[in-house]
């Protein structure tokens, strides 16, 4: 809980904290001006504790169905994405993304797999050696990993998003 909220700043920017959310764990990540501040993956308990206490933007992957069955996890999925828009301070302004939006506005296809998002991204700051850098000198996605790839993912959805309508 506190790592999440290690990413709060009380400014007028505002960092945004996106989930990319498990059945039991959940990737997240606090990007503010470009920069990923904190990331990482945690188990649900943890993630729904500091939502309760975030003020700032909310972005959360959801599930859309497209007629395939589906198993347990999906369900346990969606009922922690309920739970964690409720425990949102305004539950009604969390940003619903979608996992068909994401491959869309990054890779431009609905096909795009998790690793062509993953390299959407590192291409979006610049490639590898200036997005992700080194321990010496960390770019600003240094120490994004697992499930956080695609907390961030929606961060950036969601922020261009914002950013429409505005």
């Amino acid at each position: 809980m506190e790592k999440i909220a290690r990413g709060v700043n009380r400014s007028a920017n505002r960092p945004l904290l996106s989930i990319d959310p498990g059945p039991t764990q959940s990737g997240w990540c606090v990007l503010h001006n470009g920069t990923v501040t904190n990331s990482g993956v945690s188990d649900n308990g943890d993630v729904l504790a500091s939502v309760y206490l975030w003020r700032g933007p909310l972005a959360i992957e959801c599930i859309a169905s497209y007629g395939m069955a589906v198993g347990k996890d999906v369900f346990e999925t969606c009922i922690w994405i309920g739970r964690l828009i409720q425990a949102y301070e305004y539950p009604e302004l969390v940003r619903r993304i979608y996992r068909k939006d994401v491959k869309l506005h990054l890779c431009g296809s609905p096909r795009a797999k998790d690793q062509n998002i993953r390299q959407a991204l590192i291409d979006m700051f610049g490639g590898k050696e200036k997005a992700i850098g080194r321990k010496a000198t960390p770019g600003p996605l240094h120490g994004v990993k697992s499930h956080a790839w695609s907390a961030l993912a929606v961060a950036i959805v969601a922020l261009e998003q914002m950013r429409e309508v505005a």
